[in-house]
């Protein structure tokens, strides 16, 4: 949200020269005559630091275009980001050693924008093959000869102008050893540490643990015997029953293997009655109120307007201690509207059953949560902000970073304080909600037994990839839809999905539409009617509603948007 405005290791084989009973006979021929069976090399893996874990190491970069990122990876621990910028399409390469007259599969797995594979210095015909962008994992293979001279080749990959930044990740350059060798593969991890247990329902447990150095995936048990699997640091395990003792362990994997489990904690389910419920209705709508005053209309919490569901104060503010935040009421800004009158108001908010939430983070927030005392810091200190304001919960807003590990242990303590009412929404950025594999998206699906909506911000973004693999232009129902889909079909219940907008066309550097956008773009993912090009495979019935920043811009604004959209939400099946 802005304050300003617009704002394998090497394997080897023997062929044998005769098969079935001739062996030991052809073996002594060949002693006889002094003749020698040759050892045949397998095909190995000719790239180096094919998975980045080594940073660019043996990688070139453009322009400095590439970089390292932690997450999204496919394999490991690492992959490769690389942005084009003007004239420069972000290209990536390595010169890889090969055997003359010999076969080479090239492959690399690839996600994001527009992304490019291929291979040049064959001494034959050079191949490229390309992707035209994936929010998940693509794989691009294709093969090369080299020529009777050709002892190096130089492999690459690369973007398109003006497009999206692409990752890459897990090169292969697989054939004869051009004198290389292969990279030793992975090894076995080490067992997770940290394994503790969050929020419980009648029949569910939610836990979580540190991550493991290696891992590529974790394996959960329940007394003993496999549970479910995870890709990050914390999972949910159901179909348990109520009031009952259950013990839970952890393992870490990769190619190599699993390994061991680690110490077992005990968890108890609660009991009937006790499962997590909220105060906010079915279909809500979601408006951020300003504590400061940035040329927007300056409010009261009184002035905003009944159409909206949940009321998010914006901002707490970052303290000197790591995660912690604390809530000062800008009264001057906000023409002397007093402390006093400001808890007041939040108690009738409450009393005509609106939640007012506290949001944490937003354009210019520093709030960084990325260790286990940073985790525990957040939580106690929004949980007391809880307690003296009496707000119902918290919201994410959080555009400068967000490490999922942490952040899921935060909220998970936050919930353990707060119990079943904790309302908790989240205000991700398009880039954010890309993919699943992303760390806000991580979080919101670590924490999806307490979450009550994301509201991601459909603005101040550019063209997105939409969950049909297309690119959509924001401004248009068609992006709405088409992003909102990609939550709803990564494995966010639709009442976990809001549509976060403008509330005119001052609230956002761009990306605003009307009200009359926002409701086609409810019917369609509601009842599959006004859609543009994309229409989703089904329907959503329940999904949560809308968002907006903010009120005060509302106000500016006549409330042109609460009172187009607050109804049409409240109308929705």
């Amino acid at each position: 949200m802005e304050r300003s405005a617009g704002s394998s290791r090497r394997r080897r084989r023997s062929r044998p020269v005769l098969g079935g009973t001739m062996a030991v006979v052809a073996a002594a021929a060949l002693t006889v005559t002094g003749l020698v069976s040759t050892a045949q090399a397998a095909d190995v893996n000719n790239a180096r630091n094919a998975g980045f874990e080594s940073g660019l190491a043996n990688w070139t970069c453009a322009g400095n275009s590439g970089a390292i990122v932690s997450s999204p990876v496919h394999g490991g621990t690492s992959a490769l980001k690389a942005t084009p910028a003007g004239q420069d399409n972000a290209k990536c390469s390595q010169a890889v050693k090969v055997k003359p007259n010999s076969t080479y599969t090239l492959s690399s797995w690839v996600q994001g924008g527009y992304a490019y594979l291929g291979v040049s210095g064959t001494g034959t015909t050079d191949v490229s093959t390309w992707s035209p962008g994936s929010t998940t994992w693509t794989k691009l293979s294709t093969s090369f000869k080299t020529g009777a001279n050709t002892t190096s080749v130089t492999v690459y990959t690369h973007g398109w102008y003006g497009q999206a930044a692409y990752l890459a990740d897990d090169f292969e350059v697989t054939g004869p050893d051009g004198g290389g060798g292969e990279e030793p593969g992975p090894v076995i991890p080490g067992a997770p540490a940290g394994l503790t247990a969050g929020a419980t329902t009648t029949s569910s447990v939610s836990l979580s643990w540190n991550a493991v150095s290696g891992a590529t995936g974790y394996t959960v048990y329940r007394d003993g015997v496999q549970a479910t699997a995870s890709t990050g640091t914390s999972a949910t395990v159901t179909g348990l029953t109520a009031d009952t003792a259950y013990q839970f362990s952890v393992s870490a994997t990769n190619a190599a293997g699993e390994s061991v489990k680690s110490a077992a904690i005990s968890a108890r389910t609660a009991k009937n009655g006790t499962g997590p419920v909220t105060s906010v209705p079915k279909h809500a709508v979601t408006g951020y109120w300003q504590n400061f005053n940035n040329g927007a209309t300056v409010q009261k919490l009184s002035d905003v307007p009944a159409d909206y569901d949940i009321i998010a104060v914006s901002f707490a503010d970052a303290t000197a201690t790591q995660g912690a935040v604390t809530f000062n009421l800008d009264t001057a800004g906000l023409n002397g509207y007093t402390d006093a009158q400001f808890r007041s108001d939040i108690k009738a908010k409450q009393a005509a059953g609106k939640n007012v939430i506290i949001s944490i983070g937003g354009e210019l927030g520093t709030v960084r949560v990325d260790n286990d005392a940073s985790a525990t810091a957040f939580a106690n200190s929004v949980y007391a902000l809880m307690q003296d304001y009496g707000f119902n919960g918290v919201d994410i807003d959080l555009e400068n970073g967000l490490n999922a590990t942490y952040m899921t242990k935060a909220l998970r303590q936050l919930s353990a304080k707060a119990g079943p009412g904790l309302v908790l929404t989240m205000a991700p950025q398009t880039i954010d909600m890309q993919s699943t594999s992303g760390e806000y998206f991580k979080t919101a699906l670590n924490v999806k037994d307490i979450l009550t909506v994301v509201n991601m911000q459909y603005y101040n973004s550019g063209s997105m990839l939409g969950c049909d693999g297309k690119v959509y232009s924001q401004g248009s129902v068609d992006f709405l839809t088409a992003l909102a889909c990609i939550q709803l079909e990564g494995g966010l219940d639709p009442s976990q999905v809001g549509i976060g907008v403008p509330a005119s066309t001052r609230g956002a550097g761009s990306g605003y539409v009307s009200p009359s956008i926002v409701n086609a773009a409810l019917d369609c993912l509601a009842k599959g009617t006004n859609c543009g090009s994309f229409k989703p495979s089904k329907t959503y019935p329940s999904l949560r509603g809308a968002m907006t920043w903010s009120t005060n811009w509302d106000a500016t604004a006549g409330f042109a948007w609460s009172k187009a959209v607050g109804p049409h939400v409240r109308s929705l099946p």
